[in-house]
Parts: C-alpha cells; sequence; structure tokens
C-alpha cells in the first residue's frame, strides 16, 4: 500500500505544542488504572457495566467546559448515579457532561477522559422510570442513571430529548463513517486485552471491541489538536497528550507504520479550522471532489477553481505553482479571503461544465482510483485541456482578448474561466492608457471577483503549453538494483533530528522498471509501500555518520512525504545511490549524476524577466557546484557558486515557500519552491556552496580570477584611496570598526560595498590583515605546508631561492594559488609608492610575514619570504611582460603627476582611469590620463579621438556609469566632473562611452512642452531585504524642486517626497525584482549619508519613460541636457 499524503503543519504550532507536553507528560502506568473485566463488557446487557478507567485528572484551574479541549460546547454537566457493575447493589456516583455529539461519564469532575462515551445518533429514546431514576436506550444497550430528584432528572431527560431529536436532524450522521481513516485493533500498555481504536477527522476513539463501535457505545475518546505521535520499538508507538502517554503494540512493524502515518495525519487535521471548509462545502457539489467524486474534499486549486481530495491536491502539487495553485481548507487561511471563498461557491458542478464537459465515461476518475490512473487523468485534464470545453473564438487570439476585457465588465466569472484557458491572456493590452489590463477593467468596474480570479492567474500556464516539461520527466534510464535497507516511518517535513537505529525498522527494497518498492522481506510477496520514481522530486544524499546507521539518504516525494533509508555499509548505498539517482533523471541529465553530489531533483525556474512562465529543469548540487540542465538546453551547465554575482532568497506572501535568485554574470535564474519539503534544503545548499566567510580560502566568496571576494574588495579600497597614506597597513584602526565590517564581509562579501568617506583606510587595511592572519588554514595551506617556504630563505643564491619559490607556489591549491598572487602584487604597488606612504618592501614584509604565515612574528624568516616574493614578483608569479609593464606605467603617470603638481594653487594631479567603448568586453577598455577638472563630454572625447571616431550629426554621445549586470545605467550630464565619478566607483559597476538613444527624443520633448509631469505609475521601494519587489501604483508629481508620491489622486499628503538636486536616475530596474515592464527607472534619493533610499519606478511604454526622464534632467538642470555647440562636433 502506498503511503498517504499527509499535508504539512506548520513546524511553530508543533514545537509549542512539544513545549507544553514536556510540562504534562505523565506516563501510563498499571497503577494509574482501574483495570475492570474487559470480556464482560462486551457482553450485550440491559445495565451498563463500567469500561476502562483511564486515570488522568485537570488542576483546579481548567474548566472542563472549556471549548479548546471539546470540539462542541457542552450542554449539560453535573453528578448523577449510575446502574453499577453486575453483581454490585450500590449506585455509582459519576460525573456526567451531554454536548451534541456524545453523553459521558468520568470518575469525577476532574477526569480528562471518560469512562464510558455514548453516541447520541445512536440513542433511540429517553425514558423516565421510576423515582429519580431515567434510561438512556440505543439500539442494542441500555444506560439507567438516577438524579439527587426529579426536578434534576426531569432536566435532564427533557435536554437529551432535545439534543437527540437534532441530531437526528442534522446530515452528519450520515457522514460520520466516510470521515474514518484507520480503525482496528491494537494493545494497550496495562491491559490484558486489546482495544478497538477508531481514527476518526480530528479524533482517535477507544472501544472495547468493534461490536461496540457498531452501536456507537465507547470508553473515550482523544482530542489530537493536543497530540504527538512517536514510534518507540519495531512494533509499538505511543500517543502523547498534554495529560498522559497512551502506548499502543501493533501486530508488525509494517502495520506500526501505518497507525503512525494516520495518526499524524489526524493530528495535522485537528491543527486546522473548519470555517473555510464549511462555507465552501455550503456549495452542495463542492462536497465531492471535482476530479474523482471523493466526499469531504479540503485543498483546493485557486486558479483552477475546483474543490479537491487529499489524493487529487497531491497530483496537482507535481504539476507545478504554474499549472494548479494547491491551497489547503482548513491550514491555509490567510489565502482563502472573503472574495476567493465567493468564487469557489460556483461550485465544482458549474465548473466542470467547462473542464470535464467531454470526459469519456471509461476515462472518468473514481475515489479508488490508483495514482497511475490519478496522475494520467488530471494532467489531461489541466495540462492538455484534453476534457474541456472549447470556447467559439478558440485559435483567434485578439478576439479572445477583446472578449475578456468585455467580460471582465459584468459578474460573470465562469465566461471569463473559459476564455482565460482556451488562450486569453490574463496580461493583454486593453488599448486604453488608463485602464491598460483587463485586471484594471474589472477594477474600474467594481467586479471584485473577476479581479480575484485574474489575480490568481497572472502567472498561470495555459492548457498545452507544458507538454515539453513531460518529456524530462519520462525519460529517465531503465535500472533495476534489489536488496536490504533500514527505513524510517516518512515524515511530512524534512528529517533534521538523528534518528537513531531504533527508529528504522529493515525492509526488502526494489528498484525495477521506475518503481521503487519495499517489503518485509525478500520472501514477502505483498509490498509495504513504494512509489513511482517520477514521483520523486529530489534525491538527499545525508553526510556519513548523520543518523544511526552510517549512511543514509531521503527521498522527496511529490505528495509533500519524505522517506529516509540507511545502511552501515558506504558500497551498499552509494549503489543504491547511484542506481536511484539513473532512474530519477533523464539520460540527457546523466552527466548530473556522475559526480559525488549531494542532492539532485527537479525544480521550476524562471530565466531573465519571463517569471511568467515557469520552466521545469533538473539540478544536481555538491560543495561549491552547481550542475543543471534547463529547459530545452542539450548540455549539462556547470556553475562555480563562490562566483556568482548574486544569490537571494525571495520570500512569498501568503503560504508559499518563496524562491531563490542567482545572478551569475548577464543572466538571473529564479528558482522556485512551490512550498516543497525539500527547497529548504536546495537554500541551505546553495547558501554554503556560495561561499562562507568562516572557511579557509577554496571555501570563500570569490572574484573570477579565484581571489577571495573580502580579499580583492578590501584591496581595491586601499588601492583607490590609500597607496599615499602614511604607515598604510602599519597603523591600527578602530577595534571595534574593524570587528564590524569583517563581520558583515564573512557574512555576504557581495553586499558590501566599501565607499570612500563611509570607511576608513586604516580600517578596511586592518581588516585585510586579520581575514589574512584569521582564514582557515591560510594562505600557504596549513602549517606543515608553509614549512619549506621558511625554509628556502636559508638558500644563498636568489637565483636558486626564486626557483623553489615557483615550485613552491605550483604546489599550492589553485585559490590559495592566486590569492598569494594577488596580494603580493598588491604590495607592490603599495611599495611603489614608498616615499609618501614609507611602507618599502621590507617593512611591508615585517607586517605581513607574520600575517600570512600565521605566526607570532618572532620568525624572521616569514619576513624574508614576503619580501623576497615582492622584489621578485614578475619572475615568481610569471606574470607576462606586457601587462605588468602596463601597471608599472599607470603607476608612473600617477607619480609623475603628482610631482609636477605638488605646488599649491597648481592643478588637480592627472590619474589614469579606464573607460570602455560601446560595452564592457575584452579589448574594449581604455586607459585615459585625465585631471579632476576633466567634464564628462572632454572625457567623451579623448575616447572618441584615441579610436579615431569621427562623430557624425546627430550622435549624442555620452558617458554612462554602469552596473557590472547591465541592468540598471546613468546617463552623466556632460558638465559632470568624470574624476570624482570614477572615484566614487565601486566593483559593481564602470564607465562607458556609447551613443544616448534617448537623448534625441528628450531634447525634443522638453522644447515643446512645459517642465513638469504628473501621472500614474507602478512603484516599488527598496527596503533591505532580498527579493521579488511588489509594484502598485502611485501618483507620481514631479515639478518644480520635489519628486512626490502619492498612494491615489484623492491623497492630499505625498507617501514620499525627496528634492530634485537628491535624487540620481538610473534607466533600468534589477531584473530579481521582477518589474512588470522593461521601461523602468531606478531612482536613488540621498537625503543624508546614511539616509539613502532607492525607489523603483516602472511605465507603460517606452514613450511615458523617455518623457519621465526628460523630466528628471530638465528640472535638475535647468533646461541645460546638451551642449549648444558640443566640442564633438569641433
Amino acid at each position: 500500500m502506498n503511503e498517504l499524503f499527509v499535508s504539512d503543519v506548520m513546524a511553530d504550532q508543533e514545537d509549542s505544542l512539544r513545549a507544553m507536553q514536556n510540562c504534562f507528560r505523565s506516563q501510563f502506568s498499571m497503577e494509574e488504572v482501574e483495570c475492570e473485566d474487559i470480556e464482560a463488557s462486551r457482553r450485550t446487557s440491559s445495565v451498563d457495566e463500567d469500561s476502562i478507567y483511564l486515570a488522568c485528572t485537570l488542576s483546579r484551574s481548567y474548566d472542563l467546559g472549556d471549548s479548546d479541549l471539546h470540539h462542541t460546547p457542552v450542554i449539560k454537566m453535573g453528578w448523577l448515579d449510575k446502574t453499577p457493575p453486575q453483581g454490585s447493589l450500590i449506585f455509582q456516583k459519576r460525573w456526567v457532561m451531554l454536548d451534541a455529539q456524545y453523553l459521558r461519564y468520568f470518575q469525577n469532575e476532574k477526569e480528562v477522559y471518560s469512562k464510558r462515551i455514548i453516541a447520541i445518533r445512536f440513542v433511540t429514546e429517553v425514558l423516565n422510570v421510576g423515582e429519580q431514576k431515567f434510561e438512556v436506550v440505543t439500539r442494542n444497550r441500555t444506560f439507567l442513571f438516577r438524579a439527587e430528584n426529579n426536578t434534576v432528572r426531569e432536566e435532564w431527560v427533557s435536554v437529551l430529548k432535545e439534543t437527540i431529536q437534532q441530531r437526528r436532524s442534522s446530515m452528519e450522521m450520515s457522514l460520520m463513517n466516510s470521515l474514518i481513516s484507520k480503525q482496528g485493533y491494537l494493545e494497550m500498555n496495562g491491559l490484558r486485552s486489546k482495544v478497538y481504536v477508531v481514527i476518526c477527522a480530528d479524533r482517535v476513539f477507544l472501544y472495547g471491541n468493534a461490536e461496540e463501535h457498531s452501536q456507537g457505545v465507547g470508553i473515550t475518546y482523544i482530542e489530537m489538536n493536543v497530540g504527538t505521535v512517536k514510534s518507540t520499538d519495531k512494533r509499538s508507538f505511543n500517543l502523547t497528550t498534554f495529560y498522559r502517554t497512551f502506548s499502543f503494540l501493533a501486530e508488525s512493524a509494517q502495520q506500526r507504520d501505518q497507525w503512525v502515518e494516520a495518526l499524524q495525519d489526524c493530528v495535522s487535521r485537528s491543527l486546522s479550522s473548519d470555517v473555510v471548509a464549511q462555507k465552501i462545502w455550503a456549495v452542495e457539489a463542492n462536497q465531492r471532489c471535482a476530479d474523482c467524486g471523493a466526499p469531504h474534499p479540503d485543498w483546493a486549486s485557486v486558479n483552477l477553481c475546483v474543490v479537491l481530495c487529499k489524493c487529487c491536491a497531491g497530483v496537482h502539487r507535481g504539476l507545478g505553482q504554474s499549472v494548479s495553485k494547491v491551497r489547503s481548507l482548513r491550514m491555509d487561511e490567510k489565502v482563502w479571503t472573503d472574495n476567493l471563498i465567493q468564487v469557489f461557491l460556483l461550485g465544482n458542478n458549474r465548473v466542470n461544465l467547462f473542464w470535464a464537459a467531454n470526459t469519456p465515461p471509461s476515462e472518468a476518475l473514481q475515489p479508488s482510483s490508483d495514482s497511475e490512473k490519478r496522475q494520467r487523468f488530471v494532467s489531461a485534464k489541466y495540462c492538455q485541456g484534453k476534457y474541456r470545453r472549447y470556447h467559439a473564438l478558440f485559435g483567434q487570439q485578439e478576439a479572445l482578448n477583446k472578449a475578456l476585457c468585455s467580460t471582465v465588465q459584468t459578474d460573470d466569472v465562469l465566461e471569463t474561466l473559459s476564455l482565460v484557458f482556451c488562450g486569453a491572456d490574463v496580461n493583454c493590452y486593453t488599448g486604453d492608457p488608463e485602464l491598460p489590463s483587463p485586471v484594471s477593467v474589472a477594477q474600474h468596474y467594481g467586479q471584485i471577483l473577476q479581479v480575484e480570479f485574474l489575480t490568481h492567474n497572472h502567472n498561470t500556464d495555459l492548457p498545452g503549453s507544458r507538454a515539453g516539461n513531460h518529456t524530462l520527466l519520462e525519460a529517465a534510464l531503465p535500472v533495476s538494483h534489489t536488496g536490504y535497507l533500514f527505513k524510517t516511518a516518512s515524515s511530512i517535513r524534512p528529517v533534521t533530528e538523528c534518528k537513531a537505529k531504533g527508529d528504522f525498522s529493515r525492509r526488502w527494497c526494489s528498484l525495477n522498471q521506475g518503481n521503487f518498492s519495499y517489503y518485509e522481506s525478500d520472501k514477502s510477496s505483498s509490498q509495504s509501500g513504494g512509489m513511482k520514481m517520477s514521483d520523486v522530486l529530489c534525491l538527499l544524499v545525508n553526510p556519513p555518520g548523520k543518523h544511526g546507521y552510517a549512511h543514509s539518504f531521503e527521498l522527496y516525494h511529490d505528495s509533500g512525504r519524505v522517506y529516509l533509508f540507511g545502511e552501515d555499509s558506504s558500497d551498499k548505498v552509494k549503489g543504491w545511490i547511484k542506481a536511484i539517482a539513473k532512474a530519477l533523471v533523464p539520460s540527457a541529465a546523466e552527466d548530473l549524476v556522475c559526480w559525488p553530489f549531494a542532492r539532485v531533483g527537479r525544480l521550476s525556474y524562471t530565466e531573465g524577466q519571463s517569471h511568467h512562465s515557469p520552466l521545469l529543469g533538473w539540478f544536481s548540487l555538491g560543495g561549491s557546484r552547481l550542475l543543471l540542465l534547463l529547459h530545452g538546453a542539450d548540455r549539462v551547465e556547470n556553475i562555480d557558486l563562490r562566483k556568482i554575482k548574486e544569490l537571494s532568497m525571495e520570500q512569498e506572501a501568503g503560504a508559499g515557500a518563496g524562491a531563490v535568485v542567482l545572478v551569475d554574470g548577464g543572466r538571473s535564474l529564479r528558482v522556485e519552491g512551490d512550498r516543497r519539503p525539500d527547497f529548504q534544503g536546495w537554500l541551505s545548499g546553495l547558501q554554503q556552496g556560495s561561499g562562507r566567510g568562516d572557511g579557509p580560502l577554496d571555501q570563500q566568496q570569490l572574484t573570477d580570477t579565484d581571489v577571495p571576494v573580502i580579499v580583492d574588495r578590501c584591496m581595491s579600497y586601499i588601492t583607490q584611496h590609500g597607496l599615499k597614506s602614511e604607515g598604510i597597513y602599519r597603523r591600527s584602526g578602530v577595534n571595534s570598526k574593524i570587528a564590524a565590517l569583517l563581520f558583515f564581509l564573512r557574512h555576504d562579501a557581495r553586499q558590501v560595498r566599501l565607499n570612500e568617506g563611509e570607511r576608513q583606510v586604516d580600517d578596511v587595511a586592518n581588516v585585510l590583515k586579520r581575514f589574512l592572519r584569521e582564514v582557515g588554514e591560510g594562505v600557504f595551506n596549513g602549517h606543515q605546508a608553509s614549512l619549506p617556504w621558511l625554509h628556502t630563505t636559508t638558500v644563498s643564491e636568489m637565483s636558486e631561492r626564486v626557483s623553489q619559490y615557483q615550485a613552491l607556489l605550483h604546489s599550492l591549491p589553485r585559490v590559495n594559488r592566486a590569492t598569494l598572487g594577488a596580494v603580493i602584487n598588491h604590495l607592490y604597488c603599495v611599495q611603489c609608492f614608498a616615499d609618501e606612504n614609507q611602507m618599502n618592501m621590507h617593512n611591508l614584509a615585517i607586517v605581513f610575514g607574520p600575517t600570512l604565515f600565521q605566526m607570532d612574528g618572532t620568525d624572521n624568516s616569514a619576513g624574508q619570504v614576503v619580501e623576497d616574493l615582492i622584489q621578485n614578483y614578475q619572475d615568481i608569479f610569471n606574470v607576462d611582460a606586457e601587462q605588468f609593464q602596463r601597471q608599472l606605467d599607470m603607476i608612473s603617470h600617477v607619480i609623475k603627476a603628482q610631482k609636477e603638481h605638488t605646488e599649491e594653487g597648481s592643478p588637480s594631479p592627472l590619474t589614469i582611469c579606464g573607460v570602455y567603448l560601446e560595452r564592457k568586453e575584452e579589448g574594449s577598455e581604455l586607459l585615459v590620463q585625465i585631471s579632476q577638472e576633466v567634464s564628462a563630454e572632454e572625457l567623451v572625447c579623448k575616447v572618441l579621438r584615441r579610436r579615431n571616431i569621427p562623430p557624425q550629426q546627430g550622435d549624442y554621445w555620452s558617458c554612462f556609469l554602469v552596473d557590472n549586470n547591465q541592468e540598471i545605467e546613468r546617463p552623466l550630464h556632460y558638465q559632470e566632473r568624470a574624476l570624482t565619478i570614477y572615484f566614487s566607483l565601486g566593483k559593481d559597476c564602470h564607465l562607458v562611452v556609447k551613443k544616448n538613444c534617448y537623448m534625441e527624443a528628450i531634447l525634443t520633448y522638453i522644447g515643446r512642452v512645459d517642465v513638469s509631469r504628473n501621472g500614474l505609475i507602478k512603484f516599488c521601494e527598496e527596503k533591505g531585504q532580498r527579493g521579488k519587489g511588489t509594484f502598485s501604483r502611485r501618483l507620481c508629481v514631479l515639478s518644480g524642486l520635489s519628486l512626490r508620491l502619492y498612494k491615489d489622486v484623492k491623497s492630499s499628503q505625498p507617501e514620499r517626497e525627496c528634492q530634485i538636486h537628491a535624487l540620481k536616475v538610473y534607466c533600468g530596474i534589477k531584473r530579481k525584482l521582477q518589474p512588470p515592464s522593461c521601461w523602468g527607472m531606478t531612482v536613488v534619493c540621498e537625503k543624508a549619508v546614511r539616509d539613502i533610499q532607492q525607489w523603483y519606478l516602472c511605465c507603460e511604454s517606452k514613450n511615458e519613460l523617455i518623457e519621465w526622464l526628460a523630466t528628471f534632467m530638465s528640472l535638475q538642470h535647468d533646461g541645460d541636457l546638451w551642449p549648444a555647440a558640443s566640442r564633438l562636433d569641433s
């Protein structure tokens, strides 16, 4: 039997329950039980024999009538005498409680678990019998009670009769059996005979036998919202509540696993709410699954508008969020707004008039259908649209879009659904600039249900659009493998705690024809459980020693369950991992599993700005390597996570798990989580693989040249701002600032920007030294590996010494070799300015010898090694002569310019700066010597002359400040000082000279309109967190001296305001923010040094963007945007 899908329960709720259980838990023992003869209670009798006494009392602070302990409110309670056990002549006093479902009596008023429960729906009548007595009669039993007086008796009889009458008229009476998820006999610790256990909805009932269950007369029930379940031995398990622990023993380990799974499912249901379900079930058609017809469906696809059972919901999840957005009616309450609930009141029957209009009876799904048929049917119904009712406009895109824009003005959501899933574009342009999309049209006409439906289908894949993804799932290699493994009970969340050997059960496992099955033994004919490999999302290989068995792996199923297997034999587990991996991935992705990966599986992703249509890809992760086969690709890509430009987490609103965004070079890859239990593992692995500041050099975030980003950032800052600082690397900085900066760099160096004025040179210099001194294994790869370097200083002949250094350098790991080369290159540059900074080779060696060798400074040979490396840098590191000469020339130019302009009042010294022509690529960089007074216009002229490019009439050559991902750029005003901009450059941007394609249109626009503008624009604000931005409409007013943003046209006070002179406007928006169009601006508002805000404004068209840019630039520069007589023309 396949293990059942169980919905995930929020982790914080479970943790809080466990914490309370530790306070209330009490072990169940024989002394706590008043054992009575169960066999006697199994006989039918006209009187009631007392059932089992489950001793467990509450403190006086607890109220038994509290609704937290009981599903339904107590109607009446009090003391009554009841018929004594057989053979006794004395009535026994019992505390009796009545609610709408059960009549129960207890040993006393503090007891939690009753001695007997009588289901009201089985009571046939209530009779007065003599003084103060009355009988409660069921179909097979009669219970005699005695009240304190006749008045009290009449009250009980009256209330009982009224309750019975109401219960008979309730529809719930006919539904109870369908709510039972499991039933059967179990041994219970401390009792002589087995009890009959029934799991019904979110309660567990205990009966003396199956006959009592059929008669509606039991012992007690357990509310599972205060319970947890745990296996304790091969056949036993505990059900623990706040008040006591119930210990059960099953007939086999297989039976134990089934009971534990069913009870965990019951706990999940108990922690949920029925409020939404009851509202949606108010429509009779919604009381049956839209796909298979199973009763009480408590899941739904919020974009397809169908209510689903648990089994069908599991299949829908496997289709991905882009096809079906599955949500629970019980646990995802935040998703279920009043408007969404109203949409679902359409009913499954009416929605199926579209989705299932042409379903052949032979293909129709039944509640008992197996998972394979269910998978085929659901995929055909929603992915292919095989059974849908085709709209009359099907295939006519323009007509469909026009019909959609017209229909959303009405309340006909079913017609909208038919149009959308027959091809109408939810995001189509309506032709009205004021109401550009169907959503805005629906909002304008007050059709809130239409808005709700369209919003949930903003990114939905239309039927027939995902056919390519299924080939990836069906092309796995045929693999066979068998053998014994040890398995734990499946879980609904990742296995984080260590599992002891006692938590595992030995199983015979078989992988064949794409099916993974496990059995009680190799002689068993019926399987204990299994799964199709096409339903497995991810294979995770655990590090050795994580669990009781030395080697283990996990399988993540698309139903949400996690399966853990283990073995002590490394070879056996490796064999299984190899077989499962090959059976899991398609043949085209076999390279993904031919290396020591940590996890492999399939994930949904989007690339660039195409976030509306997620695709399916295969990913393999191990250490800092990520291998991936994307949709439509013919080869596997290999990404070094240490060298990516950015790794950030997007947190989705509502119940979603969010996504992770990787920016690698010019590409942005967004991997979606879809609430999958394996996604947090992927995220953690990607974060670990992208570089850890507390690891050795080869585990750091790296540049493209294999140098740690921390080292590169610090050295670049010193090169720009500290080469002439006297005593650089010798003076101490502020310890608190050094520690804080090093902490941020170690956490995520890619996100740290070292800007002049914000950081002191000495602080940054000390951060570099401290990092090199503390990094794991050091630059020389450990103490033992560093000894030959130190010993080399004893060689007297320098040429021989250089040769030994070269051999030792070659023996270093790649990252260590690159880091050492970069550091020595930097120190060589520093000593070139020794006349100003007083740090010659010897002084630098004194500082960096102990730092690089991680020594205390008592061994002078460490300093000698560093001095030798600096002095013989070109020979030891085999530096290209031309490249080295170029670097020396740049330094010479700077020194020469400084010497020529030392007198006060003379022109500013010249500086060599790098500028790219057209775009940043190999061979496009030019080194230009400029002074402080050179403007952007003059810099453009120098670059064009160097390349012999004569400007043509109408060519608007400009200098741009561009980020390295080429996502945003700012055209410099022709009068801006180029050197000031150059020195402000961080590692994430550069200068480019190219034609300004907007300038002609900008000059035309400001020449014919007033310099002001206002209008609606889509707005998003940078709030410090990473992830997808939320764009919403704002009224933007740009006039006079400020930019003002209003929530709507009726607002009198602006939400945001900034002076024009404090703004810097960039063309473009970061791709990871997923702007709604490609016509965007990034506005940086610098109100103060430490008050810098980023606003993102998104336009509907290119012309609109040009008009906003023109207004910004004109207001900032008083209309002077281009020189009247440009030097470019001369």
